[in-house]
C-alpha cells in the first residue's frame, strides 16, 4: 500500500494538446508527445500518413488529432509506461474528453491495459468488439470501448478483465446506453480503487460499478487509441487526457 511521504504523494499527468505536435510523416517507430510523459505508439505510425496533429481548425482548448493510416487494423494512440499497480497506487483515475468526425469503420479504447508495445493495435493486443461479443485479448484491462463492428456500434461499452470478477464478454451487459455523437465531445472517466473495484463515468454520470474488476498486482499503462476497421483513415479528436494515482513509496 502506498504511504504518502513529503509533498509529492500523488502522480498527476495532464496532456492538453496545445503543443509538442507529433508530425504526420515522422517515420520513427515510436516517439514522445509534448512534455506530459505520454508517448505515441501504434501499428502503422512508422508510415507517412499516421501520427498526431494539434491546433487544427476548431481546436480551441488544445486538441490532439490521432490519425491512422488507411489500412485495416492500423492504429494510433498515446500511452504511459506500465507504471501503475492498483493495489499500491489506487485510487487510479483516468479521464479524457474525446470526439470523432464520424463513427464509422473505427474502434477506440481508453483506459488501463497491460499491453503498450510500440506497434500496439487494439484487436491484436488489447480488445475488440464485433456483433455482441467482446474479445478480451489483454489479460488486464479496464476502460471504455467504442467499436463500429459491434451491433450497438455507437454506444460506449464499459470493459474490464483481470480481477477475480470474470471479464464480461457479452457487450449487451456492459453497454452504457450512452451514444457517442459525431463531432460532439464526451468526457469518459474510469476510477479504480485500491481493492480493484472500478467505476465508469460518462459526462459526470456514474454508469457502472464492478467489484474486483481489476488485478491489484498487474503493472498497467493508460492508453488512448483509435484503430481503423477498414481501408479508410480514422481520427479521434482528444481535448485532454488526465491521469492521477497515489505514488508508490514502497519502492
Amino acid at each position: 500500500m502506498a504511504t504518502v511521504q513529503g509533498s509529492n504523494g500523488r502522480i498527476e499527468i495532464f496532456e492538453d494538446f496545445f503543443g509538442g505536435e507529433d508530425i504526420v510523416a515522422n517515420t520513427a517507430a515510436t516517439r514522445t508527445f509534448g512534455g506530459s510523459g505520454l508517448r505515441v505508439l501504434g501499428q502503422g505510425i512508422a508510415e507517412t500518413d499516421s501520427g498526431i496533429t494539434v491546433g487544427e481548425t476548431d481546436g480551441n482548448n488544445g486538441v490532439g488529432i490521432l490519425t491512422t493510416t488507411n489500412e485495416d487494423n492500423h492504429s494510433c494512440g498515446v500511452a504511459t509506461s506500465q507504471g501503475f499497480v492498483v493495489g499500491k497506487m489506487g485510487t487510479i483515475v483516468a479521464e479524457c474528453r474525446v470526439q470523432f468526425p464520424d463513427l464509422d469503420t473505427k474502434e477506440f479504447y481508453f483506459g488501463l491495459t497491460d499491453e503498450n508495445v510500440d506497434a500496439e493495435n487494439l484487436e491484436g493486443s488489447t480488445i475488440h468488439g464485433a456483433s455482441t461479443t467482446i474479445t478480451l485479448t489483454a489479460a488486464n484491462l479496464c476502460g471504455f470501448l467504442l467499436s463500429a463492428e459491434l451491433t450497438d456500434d455507437e454506444d460506449w461499452h464499459m470493459v474490464y478483465n483481470g480481477g477475480t470478477t470474470t471479464g464480461e464478454t457479452d457487450s449487451t451487459n456492459i453497454d452504457a446506453d450512452v451514444d457517442a455523437v459525431a463531432a460532439e465531445y464526451d468526457i469518459i472517466r474510469v476510477e479504480v480503487a485500491i481493492n480493484g473495484t472500478a467505476r465508469w463515468y460518462i459526462n459526470g454520470v456514474l454508469k457502472q460499478t464492478v467489484e474486483n474488476a481489476v488485478s491489484t498486482t498487474a503493472e498497467l499503462a493508460v492508453i488512448a487509441m483509435v484503430e481503423a476497421k477498414g481501408a479508410a483513415i480514422e481520427y479521434a479528436w482528444i481535448d485532454y487526457i488526465s491521469i492521477s494515482a497515489a505514488r508508490d513509496f514502497t519502492k
